[in-house]
C-alpha cells in the first residue's frame, strides 16, 4: 500500500498551536508530571482498523484483477504475434509492413492503457488513505481533548516516550466502534464501472 498520509499529524499540530495549546508538560495529581503531548502510530491505525484493512482488501483486490488482465492479454498478444510470424514467410514485405504496423501500435495502445490503470490504482489507494485519515481526524481531535493533551505526534518522530502516551490502541477501537468498514460505497473503483460511487469521500462521523 502507498505511505501514510502525514497530513493527519500536520493539522492536529496546528489546531494545537492556534487552539490555546496548554504547556507540554503540566502538574499531575500529586505533583506528578502529566505530558500535554500523545503518540499515535499512523500505520497501525490504518493496518489494524476495520476501515483501513477494507482499504487495504479492496486495493489487493484491484490489483490481483489487473494482473490477471495484463496475463490474459500478454497471453493473446503472444498468439497474434506467432500468428504473424507464420503469416509473414507467405507474404511480401510490402504487403506485411502495414500488417505488423497495425499490430505494433496497438500493442503499444494497449501497453500504455494497462499502465494508466495500475497508475490510477495507486492514485486511488493514495487518495482512499487521505479520506481515512481525514475521517478519523475529528476524532482524534476527541481523544486528545479528553486526555487533556493538545499535541499528537507520530511515534516515528520520538526516540523515547513514557507509558500511556501512545493512544493508537483507544484510536483504533474507536474509529471501529464509530465507523466500522467506512460504509457501503466502494473505495476502489478500477475501471470506473461502478455507477455513483465517490470512492474517496469518506464516511460520515458519527458524534
Amino acid at each position: 500500500m502507498a505511505r501514510t498520509p502525514r497530513t493527519l499529524i500536520a493539522l492536529i499540530l496546528s489546531l494545537a498551536l492556534t487552539g490555546g495549546a496548554a504547556p507540554l508538560f503540566a502538574q499531575g495529581e500529586g505533583g506528578d508530571p502529566a505530558s500535554a503531548v500523545l503518540v499515535l502510530n499512523q500505520e497501525r491505525l490504518l493496518s489494524q482498523s476495520l476501515y483501513g484493512q477494507r482499504i487495504q482488501r479492496e486495493v489487493e483486490a484491484a490489483g490481483a484483477v489487473l494482473a490477471a488482465e495484463n496475463r490474459q492479454i500478454e497471453a493473446q498478444l503472444t498468439e497474434e504475434e506467432l500468428a504473424l510470424t507464420e503469416r509473414r514467410s507467405l507474404m511480401t514485405p510490402e504487403d506485411f509492413r502495414p500488417i505488423a504496423e497495425e499490430f505494433d501500435t496497438r500493442v503499444n495502445g494497449i501497453r500504455a492503457a494497462q499502465e494508466a490503470k495500475g497508475r490510477a490504482l495507486q492514485q486511488q489507494a493514495e487518495a482512499a488513505q487521505q479520506a481515512f485519515f481525514e475521517t478519523v481526524f475529528p476524532i482524534l481531535v476527541e481523544i486528545l481533548r479528553n486526555r487533556g493533551a493538545s499535541v499528537l505526534m507520530d511515534n516515528r518522530a520520538l526516540l523515547l516516550s513514557a507509558d500511556g502516551i501512545d493512544i493508537t490502541e483507544e484510536a483504533i477501537a474507536l474509529i471501529d466502534a464509530r465507523l466500522g468498514e467506512g460504509g457501503d460505497a466502494p473505495l476502489i473503483d478500477l475501471d470506473g464501472t461502478v455507477q455513483g460511487a465517490t470512492p474517496t469521500d469518506p464516511p460520515t462521523t458519527a458524534p
